[in-house]
């Protein structure tokens, strides 16, 4: 491993799509209390994608006084129904009102991604998907909510594309690493153009 890049989340699938790329990286754990911030940024009334971009700069400057030399990796991804943002559900009624709200509507993934070295912000960037979910029967629902069990609190919009989640949609427009999170493309780009890759 090496410290010269550092990807500031603990998110299996983040790791994943960054070891595919055949990034060579460590992986730490941001400790940042997401609510507690996104409390302080309240007065600043931002809309959803740029609580995403705020969220991940403060991932990637908390590992950043931890790894001083390292070029950190911040990552951060609301999800938005017009200006309002969801998080995780707690619980299956939870799950089953985010659900209920998404219905037959076009929600928002907003993927924020912010480079860092030595305390100092390089690089901001943020690419969203857009995916509009059918109108599905109350039955359907209780039916996804049953399959899902305990996975349908994993995520904030309680799907998983990769899996059942994908019969939750009418259409998707994005792709697929602004989806999961880490806007990958854009990422390797700006790695080239600081020297971190090859051209």
């Amino acid at each position: 491993m090496t410290d010269t890049l550092v990807l500031a989340s603990a998110s299996p699938s983040r790791r994943k799509l960054m070891e595919n790329a055949g990034l060579v990286f460590k992986a730490v754990a941001a400790n940042v209390d997401e609510r507690a911030i996104e409390q302080e940024l309240l007065p600043r009334a931002l809309g959803p994608g740029d609580l995403a971009i705020e969220l991940a700069a403060a991932k990637a400057l908390e590992v950043s006084h931890r790894f001083p030399a390292a070029l950190v990796i911040g990552c951060d991804q609301t999800m938005s129904l017009g200006e309002r943002v969801f998080h995780k559900p707690a619980d299956r009624a939870e799950a089953r009102s985010t659900l209920s709200a998404l219905r037959g509507r076009e929600h928002r993934l907003n993927s924020g991604i912010v480079l860092v070295r030595e305390g100092r912000e390089l690089w901001r960037h943020l690419s969203t998907a857009d995916l509009s979910m059918r109108t599905f029967s109350d039955a359907f629902l209780e039916r996804y909510l049953d399959r899902c069990g305990e996975k349908v609190m994993e995520s904030v919009g309680c799907y998983q594309l990769e899996g059942i989640g994908i019969q939750l949609f009418n259409s998707i427009t994005g792709d697929y690493f602004t989806i999961l999170g880490l806007p990958l493309l854009p990422l390797l780009g700006e790695l080239r153009a600081l020297g971190e890759l090859d051209g």
